[in-house]
């Protein structure tokens, strides 16, 4: 069943209401598969990258039941139990089930680490209708008596391949095995790796599928570029988009990606020695240092946010005109997710990645993922020719070559910005344009 407008779904007339409030019209295409089968009792098989609404798919329809049905809640319990891989993700769920039930009387609390656990052991025990969590405080609360899952009757696992990717697997097997049988669970990833559909088949019920091919294999109105370089010269490359950056009208913000959380403290630390205000987010940082350096991003202040995979979805600023991959993700469903942090709400964007001799099979895989060749920025003072051509050949099925620092580049320069030239569609042949960015569409 496939809804075109929010008007047709037989949802509770608060939400109604508060949807003309958003002017939100037309659903999603999860949003219109998924909220009818929700509000039957289906479980629910999802399979949806970031930002295709889904939240309100899950959240309208448990809201919904919230307002149909309201019951006494016990102590230390919770109608509605959310799992998120992360607290920024958290966040961002409790606040969309704020902004749906504005005009519903429910009760909610977020429980994650990095900050007290005084006020949410304070919250549960009253007992809340909805509880966001992330795995590892939830435990730790359990442990300590101070939460009940026995009257969970909504059950949502939500960024599946994220939370397996950062080794919660077993934390969500227990926590699993706390809930009660008789439950509504809801099971949402943007891939469905056999690891993750194995999980999927201890947890639902007779689910329903529902499954939204991104319109493009990755972000649109991207311009994507590969550097080929030397790891000691990612930095002086890096200080040069991020002057031409600087210098750019719109979308001045810059988050760039380490893959250590020791990598994202250094280059932070560096790049403001040299002039360029950055703060590093990762999962060793507090809460509130987090929020913190969210908050000063958001406003400008430090236009330049370091961050690794744990903290990427997490970010969600409309203003970010430059993505950069420092290292590249050693997953390559991460590329998707980093590069998507540019070209949020309607705007364009671009995203480099800087490709060192260790990191070629990274960009192997992630090219097999994205189903195209990233096009190649050779425009600048670091180029190493000896190394790309390298890459082309182990594409092309001519197995990994001798490892060379020949063939650098010397003068070019310049910020390859988004008029440096055409598109690079590289292929076995050895055909390519190997100048400037090229447009995803």
């Amino acid at each position: 069943m496939t809804l075109t407008s929010f008007e047709a779904l037989p949802l509770a007339a608060p939400l109604h209401r508060v949807l003309r409030e958003l002017e939100y019209h037309e659903p999603t295409p999860i949003q219109s598969q998924a909220i009818p089968l929700l509000l039957q009792g289906r479980d629910l098989l999802g399979c949806a990258q970031t930002g295709t609404g889904k939240t309100a798919g899950f959240a309208l329809p448990i809201l919904h039941a919230l307002n149909e049905r309201p019951l006494q809640i016990r102590p230390r319990c919770c109608r509605t139990l959310v799992l998120a891989p992360t607290r920024e993700l958290a966040g961002q769920v409790g606040k969309s089930f704020t902004t749906y039930g504005k005009h519903i009387r429910f009760s909610q609390t977020l429980v994650y680490g990095g900050v007290g656990q005084v006020p949410q052991v304070n919250a549960m025990r009253r007992g809340v209708d909805v509880l966001v969590a992330t795995p590892g405080r939830l435990l730790d609360l359990i442990d300590q008596r101070h939460i009940d899952l026995s009257q969970v009757e909504f059950f949502v696992l939500d960024e599946v391949d994220r939370m397996l990717d950062m080794g919660f697997l077993r934390d969500v097997k227990r926590i699993v095995s706390l809930l009660p049988s008789k439950r509504q669970s809801l099971f949402f990833s943007a891939t469905l790796a056999p690891n993750i559909v194995e999980l999927a088949q201890t947890i639902l019920r007779e689910p329903a599928h529902v499954s939204i091919a991104p319109e493009t294999t990755t972000a649109e109105r991207i311009d994507q570029q590969v550097c080929f370089l030397e790891r000691d010269h990612k930095r002086p490359l890096l200080e040069q988009l991020l002057r031409a950056q600087a210098a750019a009208t719109v979308g001045k913000l810059t988050i760039v990606f380490s893959r250590t959380k020791h990598g994202a403290n250094k280059l932070a630390k560096s790049l403001c020695a040299a002039g360029f205000p950055a703060d590093a987010i990762h999962g060793n940082k507090s809460q509130a240092q987090r929020e913190k350096a969210l908050e000063r991003f958001k406003k400008g202040l430090t236009p330049v946010l370091v961050a690794t995979d744990v903290a990427a979805r997490g970010v969600d600023v409309k203003d970010v005109g430059l993505v950069v991959n420092y290292d590249l993700p050693n997953e390559p469903e991460a590329y998707v997710h980093r590069i998507g942090r540019t070209a949020r709400a309607g705007a364009e964007g671009r995203a480099v990645s800087f490709c060192s001799d260790d990191e070629l099979e990274y960009l192997r895989e992630i090219e097999k993922v994205i189903k195209m060749s990233v096009p190649r920025w050779d425009d600048h003072s670091w180029h190493l020719e000896a190394l790309a051509e390298r890459h082309l050949r182990i594409k092309s099925g001519g197995g990994k070559a001798p490892s060379s620092n020949g063939g650098r580049r010397q003068g070019g320069g310049g910020g390859g910005g988004r008029n440096g030239g055409g598109r690079d569609y590289s292929n076995a042949s050895g055909r390519n344009n190997r100048r400037g960015p090229a447009s995803v569409r």
